[in-house]
């Protein structure tokens, strides 16, 4: 497994630690780093943004009653869905289409979680041991690394004052200012942007103050489900990554409380019911636990608040727009280093596992795993596609059972 139960960070914050007036400004720094991601995916597929925000927070809200309110998590719109979800808007009849594919996607969430309820934990732990668990962690870092260069790139100084401010924030502040590294950068980077002319406040003078998301219901054609269900396999495998992540950074082993079927039923759940209203896939954010690596702060309830944020923020489309005009180099100079802390983690759980090296077995696992995983290789099964890190995961479980131990 990947996480060590001897590991746990005596500094960490964790429930209980924090009074409410602090849980709201940790809650409202996570909701400014979902934020992004979180829209991103309406906006590639033509969902609508109110809608995928205030889908996240009933979402995050539904994933932790199922789980006991126990894990630290987010959730927020997929990026596994974008392809097969332009692809039936366009060939089936519009977008309706697609979410019926999605409703059908969380549904199998729920059959993957029966079986990992009856077979146990022990025997799901038996496909993650640390050699492919570590590898994994380190790809889903990875794989986020080109999206924070993309966004840095277009202006590498207000990127780089964005980062330094981050960096400085998380090991100079004192008090509660250092748990804020994030919220910090932003405010410093918002600040630098303006002063460099580069934020543009047209979207909020132009925005309404309040209004409803415009939901629309799913409809549902044999062809739309057997392009958009499908994906279901890779997104699972992806879920399965970011417990076992969340895990290695908290010291909590998740995967066995609440347990993996609980997180499966509440990933599952939270993205058919997001579809039904007619927004994108939920999924558990990786970015989120870039934030919880880099802040030590583990209490589940600032994930909660940013869930209200995001429904907040889904009827008042001035505040939305006001976070949008955010420029992509001050997110892209604070990814750096939240994505990069993804990767390190999976270093970390390789090296507190003692995972040997000196075997072949294990570096052939650990190569195949990354290329694979890193370098965009697609494998197509006609009606759907296993793609990057939930591939790369496959052939990682697959080589650690039949090579044999002593290779």
């Amino acid at each position: 497994m990947a996480t060590n139960p001897n590991t746990k960070n005596d500094t960490a914050i964790r429930s209980g630690d924090l009074p409410l007036y602090k849980l709201i400004i940790l809650g409202l720094q996570h909701t400014f780093t979902m934020f992004g991601a979180t829209v991103l995916v309406p906006i590639l597929t033509g969902l609508n943004i109110s809608v995928a925000l205030f889908t996240a927070g009933i979402g995050t809200w539904f994933f932790h009653l199922v789980t006991k309110m126990k894990m630290p998590v987010f959730l927020g719109s997929s990026f596994a869905y974008i392809a097969p979800i332009i692809l039936v808007a366009q060939e089936y009849g519009g977008i309706a289409y697609a979410t019926g594919g999605l409703v059908v996607a969380g549904l199998m969430y729920l059959i993957m979680s029966a079986i990992v309820y009856f077979v146990g934990p022990k025997v799901i732990y038996s496909f993650f041991p640390p050699i492919v668990t570590g590898p994994i962690i380190m790809v889903i870092g990875l794989n986020l690394a080109p999206t924070a260069v993309d966004m840095a790139k277009d202006n590498w100084l207000l990127a780089g004052i964005c980062l330094a401010a981050v960096i400085a924030v998380s090991i100079f502040a004192k008090g509660f200012l250092k748990v804020l590294p994030v919220l910090s950068g932003l405010i410093v980077g918002y600040i630098a942007a303006m002063v460099m002319g580069l934020v543009d406040f047209t979207p909020v003078t132009e925005a309404a103050w309040f209004g409803f998301p415009e939901f629309i219901f799913p409809k549902f054609s044999g062809a739309a489900i057997s392009i958009v269900a499908p994906v279901a396999i890779a997104s699972m495998v992806e879920h399965i990554g970011d417990v076992l992540a969340v895990s290695a950074t908290v010291g909590d082993d998740f995967a066995i409380d609440p347990g993996l079927h609980r997180t499966l039923l509440g990933d599952g759940v939270a993205t058919s019911l997001a579809a039904m209203f007619g927004g994108p896939a939920n999924t558990t954010y990786s970015e989120n636990t870039g934030v919880l690596a880099l802040t030590k702060v583990f209490d589940p309830w600032v994930m909660r608040i940013a869930a209200c944020f995001a429904i907040v923020l889904s009827m008042i489309p001035k505040l939305g727009a006001i976070i949008s005009t955010i420029p992509g180099p001050v997110i892209g100079g604070i990814s750096i280093v939240l994505f990069g802390m993804i990767a390190a983690i999976g270093i970390r759980t390789v090296v507190e596992n003692k995972v040997d090296f000196s075997l072949n077995r294990n570096l052939i696992i650990g190569a195949v795993i990354l290329v694979l995983g890193i370098g965009g290789a697609v494998f197509d099964f006609k009606i759907f596609q296993l793609a990057g890190m939930a591939l790369g995961a496959i052939m990682g479980i697959i080589l650690n059972k039949i090579l044999p131990e002593d290779l």
